[in-house]
């Protein structure tokens, strides 16, 4: 522990010790930061049979500052411990933010890859593009997940291929066979986002293998890549930004999002086209991660980098931002589905079920802030549903949208305002709320949409007709 380590050390506990976490909108059962400002999860898997999800953070500021990453562990994903800080920016190759990256698992050793940032500002050109940063990838390892040896840096500017600019970052490590396979988000200088694959037969010494590209540019900037399969379905991942065209208009600043892959991402391959994890307003930067008996689980950054459409309120109370519930991707009919975790069941109380036999009939719940709604066999393609009395959630002629009656940044939606997507038919909705946060599962998940908000009243009033409902209470 050097230096500048003992005084970041003395710092963050002084403002975490310092701060009264009793705002009205924390989270119950989303992992949000203990102060300041959080954003990307990293370094997510499971260890010794503990879950760990790693994240962005920084303390001293709720609208973000240099990066560091905090820590939390889980037997469950529904109830999280916080580990306090793990990886701080003291080193020189990432003295400005030690920036996102993976947890890869081996012999029981835990490797976390990130980017370590350093900005050079003292440079008459810096534009911090192609000139005036360094993006530099580290390892540091572990053999009980809680304590990390020295870091190493690994690559640098210079290792990767010379038609990029300075953003590479975020690496994602997995293996097949006996080779270790490494990707990383990358803008060329010609402003073109693609991904960039390394080889390596250690897990330390790296070599570029290859680039994966769509035909047609697709945004300047590919981040968080994530490689995976489900079910034989071979999966692309990224967070992409820069996307312009009249279909992007209604949608987020930056989306994320998946290409599905035939053929070899290091030989001959082609992308599917790109399709939204979520359609929601606050979905950014997912990450997977397999757990011992086999599921594919992802966590996202429940927020959006530079928006400035919405804000959250919270940042009065001295922190900013939460992740999304751990889902599991799952394959149904031959497309990629989300449904939180099971384990999610365990905390969770029945409060009610009924069957709507009438359109003119509605189903209300009062009084509950975290609960775990579900509607089933909805029929004549009609839903509707209103949360905290301005959150609308509605379905007709072909379209599902999430809407705020208010868009003013004062009222519940902090100034949100309308997301949607098409749907053909609708045959189920599940809602999971939380003080501030919703996440909408349509057809079993086969589209998502998500948001935070910041509701005066806990009311919910369902309209769907001879559909089965189901409310829980979520107990955290």
């Amino acid at each position: 522990m050097n230096a500048l380590t003992r005084d970041l050390v003395r710092l963050v506990k002084m403002v975490e010790d310092g701060t009264e976490n009793t705002g009205r909108f924390r989270q119950r059962f989303h992992l949000m930061p203990p102060v300041g400002w959080l954003n990307d999860p990293n370094g997510l898997c499971q260890f010794g049979g503990i879950y760990h999800a790693f994240f962005q953070y920084s303390p001293f500021d709720p609208e973000g500052g240099v990066k560091m990453w905090g820590h939390y562990i889980s037997t469950d994903m529904a109830g999280w411990e916080y580990e306090g800080v793990s990886l701080y920016p003291d080193q020189p190759f990432d003295c400005h933010g030690v920036y996102s990256g993976c947890a890869f698992i081996e012999d029981g050793e835990m490797y976390l890859y990130y980017t370590g940032n350093v900005k050079l500002e003292d440079r008459e050109d810096y534009d911090y593009i192609n000139t005036g940063r360094e993006a530099n990838t580290v390892l540091v390892t572990s053999r009980d997940g809680i304590h990390f040896g020295a870091k190493k840096e690994l690559m640098s500017n210079t290792d990767y291929p010379s038609d990029l600019s300075l953003h590479v970052r975020d690496p994602k490590v997995w293996k097949e066979g006996n080779v270790y396979y490494m990707i990383q988000g990358a803008r060329t200088k010609e402003d073109v986002g693609q991904a960039i694959i390394f080889t390596s037969a250690d897990k330390v010494n790296w070599t570029f293998k290859s680039r994966i590209s769509t035909a047609e540019p697709f945004g300047y900037m590919w981040e968080c890549p994530d490689y995976f399969e489900a079910d034989g379905i071979k999966v692309l991942s990224a967070s992409v930004q820069g996307l312009k065209g009249e279909v992007w208009e209604e949608r987020n600043v930056y989306q994320s999002g998946y290409f599905t892959v035939a053929g070899d991402l290091c030989g001959e391959y082609a992308l599917s086209e790109y399709c939204l994890w979520d359609y929601g307003f606050d979905y950014y930067a997912p990450q997977s991660f397999e757990t011992d008996d086999g599921r594919r689980i992802m966590i996202a950054w429940m927020g959006m980098p530079d928006c400035k459409e919405y804000t959250n309120p919270t940042i009065a109370d001295g922190w900013q931002h939460c992740f999304t519930f751990p889902r599991e991707i799952y394959v149904k009919d031959g497309i990629l589905c989300q449904r939180p975790v099971r384990e999610l069941k365990m905390r969770e109380r029945k409060i009610q079920s009924v069957k709507v036999l009438y359109g003119t009939e509605a189903f209300e719940l009062e009084g509950y802030q975290t609960y775990d709604l579900a509607v089933s066999g909805i029929t004549e393609n009609a839903f509707r549903a209103v949360l905290g009395q301005e959150l609308i959630l509605e379905y007709q002629n072909g379209r599902f949208e999430m809407r705020f009656d208010n868009q003013d940044k004062a009222s519940v939606s902090a100034g949100r305002g309308i997301r949607h997507v098409e749907v053909e038919k609708i045959t189920d909705v599940r809602i999971l709320a939380d003080i501030s946060s919703v996440e909408v599962f349509v057809n079993g998940g086969e589209y998502v949409l998500t948001t935070r908000y910041y509701p005066e009243k806990t009311h919910v009033r369902v309209e769907a007709k001879e559909a089965g409902i189901e409310a829980r209470e979520i107990l955290c």
